[in-house]
């Protein structure tokens, strides 16, 4: 029992790492970026908001003046092809932001945006070969950019690696028209609660919160919404084959009870008896399978399948798998406590 508890410990811890590895593949270019809310063009549908939405200098005035607002800056963001001075074809999101502004990223390594021409890229850029002063070349329109920097970490958009540049030099790529942009990037006041209606209506804009701008990378709700599908199932699963082996166990503790009832245990005693037992197995193939779970996570991490293991998601898959474990077991346990003790013992003749 213990070993089958453990190896749906591995599978949960797997599945977590996936379904973290997918997500940060999909939006930690937005997870990472200092805002509260983005403000697209009124009436833009979520699914196409930073590939449809146009905003223009007035609406990024209009939420510069709204209650709560700290800083509200024009973003602009496009996914295109490009390659190296070396000729490597390279796909990138690249993030229009001015150069000092809240959005202006802060390299680990190289400098900062300021020249028109630089570019700070992704970290997963210089692991796949990339390197500082390199060229790239934005296809079509033959834009020449230099690499000036790199961030600390991953940040991707649709699975894309984020390049950040000035955002005269991405209005340049993207449509050519001065005052541009995809959105309103709004950072609210620390404490403060935004009226995302009131400035709508103020700016003339559609709003959500970052969270919900999620939504808008490419397949990034159907991903989430399909590995979040197999959780759900697997973790019925796990609940109902756990009960089933401590019903099993329990059945054939069925003897051993009797005796404990016909002495004068009371059934709350057996419960607890039961259920303890049940924790420490629990715990201990827990622990076990998820070791093995992390073991196997750091092999397939860093390879091309997105993996990511997350401490917070673990710990849940471990904590949800030792609850549904006892509630299974509290189940069997509780329909062998309360049979008859005679009846029992008479069994065992």
């Amino acid at each position: 029992m213990g070993a089958v508890v453990a190896l749906i410990a591995v599978l949960m811890v797997l599945l977590s790492g996936l379904s973290s590895g997918l997500v940060n593949d999909g939006v930690s270019g937005l997870r990472r970026m200092p805002v509260t809310a983005f403000g697209f063009a009124e009436g833009t549908r979520v699914d196409g908001a930073f590939s449809r939405s146009v905003v223009d200098a007035q609406q990024v005035q209009a939420w510069r003046g709204q209650p709560g607002v700290e800083a509200a800056e024009p973003f602009g963001n496009v996914l295109v092809n490009a390659h190296s001075g070396a000729g490597t074809p390279i796909d990138l999101a690249l993030f229009g932001v001015r150069p000092g502004s809240f959005l202006d990223p802060a390299p680990a390594d190289g400098s900062r945006l300021g020249s028109a021409d630089g570019l700070v890229v992704s970290r997963t850029l210089l692991d796949a070969g990339l390197r500082l002063g390199d060229t790239v070349t934005v296809d079509r329109t033959g834009v020449r950019l230099t690499v000036v920097g790199a961030t600390a970490d991953q940040r991707t958009f649709g699975h894309v690696d984020v390049a950040y540049l000035p955002l005269d030099t991405w209005r340049r790529i993207h449509t050519g028209a001065d005052a541009e942009a995809t959105a309103v990037a709004i950072r609210a006041r620390e404490g403060a609660t935004l009226d995302l209606a009131a400035g709508d209506a103020a700016a003339g804009t559609t709003s959500m919160t970052l969270a919900d701008a999620f939504a808008t990378s490419p397949g990034y709700t159907a991903e989430t919404s399909t590995l979040t599908l197999i959780q759900v199932f697997l973790y019925a699963i796990s609940a109902l084959v756990v009960g089933a082996f401590f019903t099993v166990w329990t059945i054939n503790r069925r003897h051993e009870l009797a005796v404990l009832r016909a002495i004068g245990a009371s059934r709350a005693y057996l419960l607890r008896d039961g259920l303890a037992q049940a924790l420490l197995i629990l715990l201990a193939a827990c622990a076990v399978g998820v070791l093995a779970g992390v073991g196997v996570g750091a092999l397939i991490a860093g390879g091309d399948v997105p993996f990511a293991l997350e401490t917070p998601a673990v710990l849940t898959a471990a904590g949800l798998l030792i609850t549904l474990g006892l509630l299974g077991a509290a189940t069997a346990v509780v329909r062998i406590a309360t049979v008859n003790p005679l009846a029992a013992l008479g069994a065992q003749r």
